[in-house]
């Protein structure tokens, strides 16, 4: 039985998000309609991650198995030649046995898009949050120097409780401009739900000066999701990465 390891990369906005859900039209029920076609037999997909709808993913991870013995570059293209044109097969390769695209993924890396302009950009719909208010991008640096290392994250957590692990790391974050285009990234070891849209959030709001500079250490300690900001628009976020043993 072979284990094959493949990057895909979508577009979510028609999506129910990834995962499976009676009823639902999602990029996992696309993907495996597919595969099961090409393979001629049913065959099941386990993801890296999940992700809400409307989310995006530039370089999502999945295996599944196989005793087929279609060579794997056949394999992503006949997957391109059914599959839907907002969902894309980047590469397939024979992995080791026993690998699991989310059990031995080491961590993840997201990108949130901001389009900053007063006017919107018709070719950027559902691919980027239209934000008209100058960002004070220094300000938004400075803020989210504060979540990197390791945190308790529960006020960034849209469905925490009492007993909810929280604790996660956060190894870096980068906010950087090109013409209307603001970009924020995000890699960690780990992530809540709805985690990176609600920081993004609060950085917008400490942005427009709703929040102060400094919240926050605050925002962090009290554990509450009260204390953070807005849960930023779905249609800017993306999955952009996962990382596994050596991936630098």
């Amino acid at each position: 039985m072979r284990t094959i390891k493949m990057f895909i990369a979508y577009r979510g906005t028609k999506y129910h998000g990834f995962q499976r859900q009676p009823g639902a039209v999602t990029v996992q029920s696309e993907v495996e309609k597919t595969l099961s076609r090409v393979l001629n037999g049913e065959t099941r997909i386990y993801g890296c991650s999940r992700t809400d709808t409307g989310v995006h993913a530039n370089r999502f991870c999945l295996h599944f198995h196989t005793e087929r013995p279609i060579p794997c570059k056949n394999l992503v293209r006949a997957m391109n030649g059914w599959l839907p044109d907002d969902i894309s097969v980047l590469s397939a390769e024979d992995a080791p046995e026993g690998f699991h695209a989310r059990f031995d993924c080491r961590g993840k890396q997201y990108l949130y898009r901001i389009h900053n302009h007063e006017s919107k950009n018709p070719f950027l719909t559902d691919l980027a949050f239209h934000y008209r208010r100058p960002l004070h991008l220094d300000r938004m640096r400075h803020a989210a120097e504060a979540v990197v290392g390791q945190h308790d994250f529960h006020s960034f957590c849209a469905q925490a409780t009492e007993s909810t692990n929280c604790v996660r790391t956060i190894y870096n974050t980068s906010i950087e401009r090109s013409g209307d285009a603001v970009e924020i990234l995000v890699s960690g070891d780990g992530f809540l739900y709805n985690m990176v849209r609600i920081i993004v959030g609060t950085l917008i709001d400490i942005s427009e000066g709703k929040l102060p500079a400094d919240a926050m250490p605050g925002i962090l300690a009290a554990k509450n999701r009260l204390a953070a900001g807005r849960t930023a628009m779905a249609h800017g976020l993306y999955l952009n990465r996962v990382f596994y043993d050596g991936d630098i």
